[in-house]
């Protein structure tokens, strides 16, 4: 009897075939565009369940929130300033960005700005645990979904995948690993840290890795063909 489900020794991005041959590409397939932007939407979804179940927001904004408690720097701006180191550090991981790079910030903004407005408010915590814990299950799957496209992660998937790399541990080990620290980081600086942060940090790294399992083991037999 397995008491580890196979699904979190996952430590590479499976390539399957929606993927790109390559992420840095100006004629990239119209198929692995199709799941990226299936995937980035999804994302966003989920992103935007946490936020409107009310129970904490996200851990990279809880180290945005406490870089302007000592910066006095906009909530906005600290933002962009973590990305942008976050992006940094990939020149020593050699992680190679692509269309799929700038596509995160746009289209996971412009999801989360379009549906936030549209989701029903909860009013009990079990419908808040519930919203949060579907949130989690839909930013995974949609992560999992666009990373397979192979057309470049966003910043902090980039991060998570070259860490992976370095380290050699499972991706959701990594992942919720990069988020607990951004949680620390910012509770430390001042940053606000709710239940719903926690259970995001703690599932998101899971639930990234179920959905490359999951993918993998339903497409793996069909090839990509280039």
């Amino acid at each position: 009897m397995k008491l580890k489900p196979d699904f979190l020794s996952v430590k590479e991005v499976p390539i399957l075939s929606w993927s790109s041959p390559k992420a840095l590409t100006i004629t990239p397939p119209l198929v692995s565009v199709f799941f990226l932007i299936i995937g980035l939407t999804l994302f966003g979804l989920g992103e935007a369940l946490l936020v409107a179940a009310g129970l904490g927001v996200s851990p990279w904004t809880v180290l945005a929130q406490g870089i302007t408690q000592i910066t006095g720097w906009s909530l906005g701006l600290a933002t962009f300033i973590t990305s942008c180191v976050v992006l940094l550090c990939w020149i020593p991981l050699r992680q190679i960005p692509g269309i799929g790079t700038l596509l995160n910030v746009l289209i996971i903004a412009l999801v989360l700005e379009f549906s936030v407005p549209f989701l029903p408010t909860f009013d009990n915590l079990v419908l808040k645990l519930g919203a949060v814990i579907i949130g989690v299950l839909v930013t995974g799957f949609g992560g999992g979904l666009y990373l397979i496209a192979n057309l470049g992660p966003g910043p902090r998937d980039g991060l998570m995948t070259g860490l992976q790399k370095v380290t050699g541990l499972p991706i959701a080990a990594v992942r919720s690993g990069l988020e607990l620290t951004a949680i620390a980081a910012g509770w430390v600086l001042g940053g606000s840290v709710g239940f719903g942060t926690v259970l995001f940090a703690l599932g998101i790294g899971p639930s990234v890795a179920a959905s490359m399992y999951g993918f993998k083991r339903l497409f793996s037999k069909y090839k990509r063909t280039n």
